[in-house]
């Protein structure tokens, strides 16, 4: 009967030693690579979360940028354009004047035709000279309004930044 308790002892033994491998197996073999694995798709996951989040705000800056650059190009274009417009409106003004004192020398009877286009010459309507204090004044305004573009421009960007 000891012979058969020795037998039985060592088959335990053998049982236990085998089942301890096999956890000790399971657990470095299979357990532990799951969760390297589990945590590196974790991290991956997380990184392109990460990456994505940038991503988006880098192209919501460059949009916003893109739009600030768009704005103040009309701006400046509205400026160029205002001037140009009252540039025109001058000329014309000076035209009209010049027009109503040329008529109004030609309607006196004492006057020849000659004689009043060379007392009244007439400036042309568009593209002409203006005195220095009106076409500085004009400048003015025009830089004035550049300047407000560029100051919006600047805040938009340095919101953009942000």
């Amino acid at each position: 009967m000891a012979q058969t308790a020795d037998s039985v002892l060592k088959y335990a033994l053998a049982l236990a030693a085998l089942m301890a491998g096999g956890g000790v197996g399971f657990y470095y073999g299979i357990y532990l690579p799951s969760q390297d694995i589990r945590r590196q798709s974790e991290d991956m996951a997380r990184r392109h979360v990460e990456a994505k989040a940038n991503s988006d705000a880098l192209a919501e800056r460059a949009r916003r940028e893109q739009a600030a650059q768009t704005a103040y190009e009309d701006c400046t274009s509205t400026a160029d354009l205002a001037y140009k417009n009252h540039w025109t409106a001058v000329c014309r003004a000076q035209h009209a004047a010049d027009v109503a004192e040329y008529e109004d020398c030609a309607d006196d009877l004492f006057s020849t035709d000659e004689g009043c286009r060379e007392k009244h010459p007439i400036r042309p309507e568009r593209d002409c000279a203006l005195s220095p204090q009106a076409a500085d004044r004009l400048v003015e305004e025009r830089n004035t309004a550049r300047q407000q573009c560029l100051g919006t421009l600047r805040a938009a960007q340095d919101t953009a930044s942000f």
